[in-house]
């Protein structure tokens, strides 16, 4: 894992990330000796934003498979909310 402060962020701008996600996928950024960010590639980005949705949609689908369902109109749900509140 490469990781900048976010001084030398600051002083060597975006070079220095590019030199970092040429050695590895990501970047981790401190702040005030923390980690605080993450940079990656959008291509990396775009496969973890795929794995979320894909959990999504098996936790959707093991909801419905365990009957974890309304099937109630608009108006009703909008009073279920209402009513919660």
């Amino acid at each position: 894992m490469s990781y900048l402060t976010a001084n030398d962020l600051k002083t060597k701008g975006v070079s220095a990330v590019e030199d970092s996600l040429r050695e590895d996928e990501e970047v981790f950024i401190s702040v005030r000796g923390k980690d605080r960010y993450v940079i990656m590639n959008i291509e990396k980005y775009a496969r973890m934003r795929e794995y979320e949705l894909a959990v999504a949609v098996q936790e959707a689908r093991a909801d419905v498979d365990a009957g974890r369902i309304n099937t109630e109109s608009v108006a009703e749900h909008m009073q279920r909310v209402t009513d919660d509140l």
